[in-house]
């Protein structure tokens, strides 16, 4: 009895805090309602994002009313529960407009918000045609979607939601001991990256509306544009090097971002995620400059400034870009395709494999070296920098990211497999499919409306994977799947009683 009340609570605390995180993603769904001061003319769209917002609305604060009398706090199983059940449903509302306004197909639909809400930035829309609105709202899911949903609810919500919900989104780390705080703190640092990018935009010479969502994009490691050469488009050093700011900082894990504002510089850098891009970034760039761009295009400061901001976008998992690739060479593709899998930084807004995971697996390398050539009687400790703390790395650290780094490679080796076999080359369907698990958005043309559908649902089951990392989705799925008997037998003695009950009155 005590476990099916248990069990019972946990679930009327997923019911209602998913209910109040869809309530959430319908208010956000409002905002880019705020066009039509500018574009009076795209009032007619109205209906489109106005119905469900206010079914999200209603029918998550119903939920939240209904079921958090009792409500507990979430655990990382209950949490990622509630984080699967809220991204679903969100990217399936966030569909309806798309589909109202552009005319997209279900499927198209589902692909364009998934991207958004996954920061990836693969896009079937036109930009060219698309009303103002549609492109706002593009925008506003990507950098909603950087942030988290859970961020959002700890920093703006009282109750006993718990650590459980941000770290069933990605988010570990806690800046200062209070989950709350920390949240807060989080968003208050991300709202200020959007701020100053959108000044800096302004400053360069965009217009308004370019530099809101740009910065959005830029910011959450997005990569939606409101021009097809992306970047590109306004050939700009000055432009390229806000952007590489703001994808720096969106690439940036928090809790060094923190670090920094605070003045401790030295622990900021002692961070491995800070080591790894400081050797890999310059790397890379050389090998881009020198043996790729280098002879396709006119100038060296051409060259280098395409050498720079394709290495940062690809290795950010931001997806601007300022070139076409098509005139490149396949180890330019290579190299880029190396840059997505790796990703960005821990607890950040970026994707792929994580800076973290790629730096531990490299020292652990190091550290078996070590081994072998030390007395098997040697005992010897591990420890990678966190901040200013010293923190000791034990074998199960090793396994759970050696797991995940398997099943990471694992599907991306299938989703390429299914790319392939629709004919695209190999090389073209391991970087479309990297650069969609990676939550990237660079592309060689795979992605487009004319795509297969199978192609556009790989992709987007591959962006959603990547977002949520695996592991969660699962983890989400097995909960319930192991719940379902549990929450089905116990309405069974109520059934029985009220069995027995209609035969006395019948006797």
């Amino acid at each position: 009895m005590r476990s099916s009340r248990k069990l019972r609570a946990q679930y009327r605390a997923i019911v209602a805090y998913t209910g109040l995180t869809l309530a959430v993603i319908g208010g956000v769904m409002l905002l880019p309602l705020a066009t039509f001061l500018f574009r009076p003319g795209e009032m007619r769209h109205t209906a489109a994002f106005l119905v469900p917002a206010l079914l999200l609305v209603a029918g998550g604060v119903g939920c939240f009313q209904r079921y958090r009398s009792g409500a507990v706090s979430l655990s990382l199983m209950d949490g990622s529960v509630v984080v699967v059940a809220s991204w679903l449903l969100a990217c399936l509302f966030s569909a309806w407009p798309l589909m109202a306004v552009e005319g997209l197909t279900f499927t198209e639909a589902v692909f364009e918000a998934v991207s958004g809400w996954t920061t990836t930035g693969l896009s079937v829309v036109d930009v060219t045609r698309a009303a103002h609105i549609t492109l706002i709202w593009r925008s506003v899911m990507q950098l909603v979607g950087g942030a988290g949903f859970a961020i959002i609810m700890l920093a703006a919500f009282i109750g006993p939601i718990g650590p459980g919900l941000s770290s069933a989104e990605g988010r570990t780390d806690q800046l200062v001991p209070h989950v709350r705080q920390s949240a807060r703190i989080v968003l208050t640092l991300y709202l200020g990256y959007t701020i100053a990018g959108i000044v800096a935009y302004l400053l360069v010479g965009m217009t308004l509306f370019d530099a809101v969502n740009h910065a959005f994009a830029a910011v959450s490691t997005g990569g939606f544009s409101t021009h097809v050469e992306s970047i590109g488009y306004w050939n700009s050093a000055a432009v390229e090097a806000v952007t590489i700011m703001l994808m720096l900082l969106g690439n940036l894990n928090f809790f060094t971002a923190y670090l920094l504002v605070r003045g401790r510089i030295r622990a900021a850098t002692r961070s491995g995620e800070v080591r790894l891009v400081a050797v890999v970034a310059p790397v890379c760039i050389v090998v881009l400059l020198t043996l790729v761009v280098g002879s396709v295009y006119p100038s060296l400061e051409k060259s280098l400034r395409v050498a720079v901001f394709e290495t940062i976008t690809a290795l950010t998992t931001t997806g601007f870009s300022t070139v076409s690739y098509l005139d490149w060479n396949p180890l330019g593709v290579f190299v880029l395709t190396i840059l997505m899998i790796i990703g960005g930084g821990t607890c950040s807004t970026a994707g792929g494999l994580k800076q973290y995971r790629v730096f531990l697996l490299a020292k652990t390398v190091a550290w078996e070296l070590r081994r072998s050539l030390l007395p098997q009687s040697a005992v010897v400790e591990h420890a990678v920098w966190q901040g200013d703390q010293r923190a000791f790395v034990r074998d199960h650290h090793i396994r759970q990211i050696a797991a995940f780094a398997f099943l990471y490679l694992a599907t991306l080796a299938l989703g390429t497999a299914i790319l392939a076999a629709h004919g695209y080359a190999l090389p073209e369907a391991l970087f479309e499919y990297a650069s969609a698990q990676g939550t990237v958005g660079l592309s060689l043309g795979v992605t487009s409306p004319s795509a297969p559908r199978l192609v556009l649902w790989t992709e987007t089951a591959g962006m959603f994977l990547g977002r949520l990392e695996f592991f969660v989705v699962f983890i989400s799925i097995a909960k319930v799947v192991r719940d379902l008997p549990g929450l089905l037998a116990r309405s069974e003695p109520g059934r029985k009683v009220r069995r027995k009950e209609r035969q006395t009155v019948a006797g």
